[in-house]
Parts: structure tokens; C-alpha cells; sequence
């Protein structure tokens, strides 16, 4: 296996206050802030998802509700009610799949 050198650096100025904020997050990862920060500038321009979790939960619950209004809007429309356990079960369907849906959508995004 060759190794690559790293001869380039990035450096940015910042407060102590965002520092320590930097050092906690990259510790969280078991990492050192420079590691931590390359592989995050490295995730950033490479085409990846990078949602954060608090993105990532949005974004799967708007996309489960979606799916209930638009189940909802056709029964209307067909001149249909549902119960309520149809509206449990369509609930629940919807939750099982919502985060897989959504990490879909993320991807999708991210390859354009």
C-alpha cells in the first residue's frame, strides 16, 4: 500500500469559545480536531449526504406525512373512509419506512 503524503494545510481562525465547541464534537468522534475537520471538509465536497441527525429526522417526518396526506386525499377523493384502525395501520406503515425514505431522498440529493 503506498502512502500519500499530506503536504497542503488549511488553516481558519477562530474564538476560544468556537474552538472548544470544535474539540468536543471531534472528541465525540474519537477524534483530533484537525482529523476531525479534514474528513468533514473532505465529506463536504465530495457529493455525500451531510445532513445533520435534527435535518435527517425533518425531513423523514415530512415525507411520512406527506405520504398519509396524499393516502388520505385519494380515499377522500374515491368516496372513501377510513377506519380507525386503517388510519393505525397506515400510520404505522409509514413510520417503519420514513427514515429509509428520507436517507432515499438525501442520496438522491446529494448525486444531483
Amino acid at each position: 500500500m503506498k502512502l500519500t503524503l499530506r503536504a497542503k494545510t488549511i488553516g481558519a481562525r477562530v474564538t476560544d469559545e468556537e474552538y472548544a465547541r470544535l474539540e468536543a464534537h471531534a472528541d465525540a468522534q474519537g477524534q483530533k480536531v484537525a482529523e476531525w475537520a479534514r474528513a468533514v471538509l473532505l465529506r463536504e465536497c465530495s457529493g455525500e449526504a451531510t445532513a445533520t441527525a435534527g435535518e435527517s429526522t425533518t425531513l423523514a417526518e415530512v415525507l411520512a406525512l406527506r405520504t398519509i396526506l396524499v393516502n388520505l386525499l385519494y380515499h377522500i377523493n374515491a368516496g372513501d373512509r377510513l377506519s380507525e384502525q386503517q388510519m393505525r395501520e397506515l400510520i404505522e406503515q409509514v413510520d417503519q419506512s420514513k427514515v429509509q425514505k428520507a436517507n432515499e431522498r438525501l442520496s438522491q440529493a446529494a448525486r444531483g
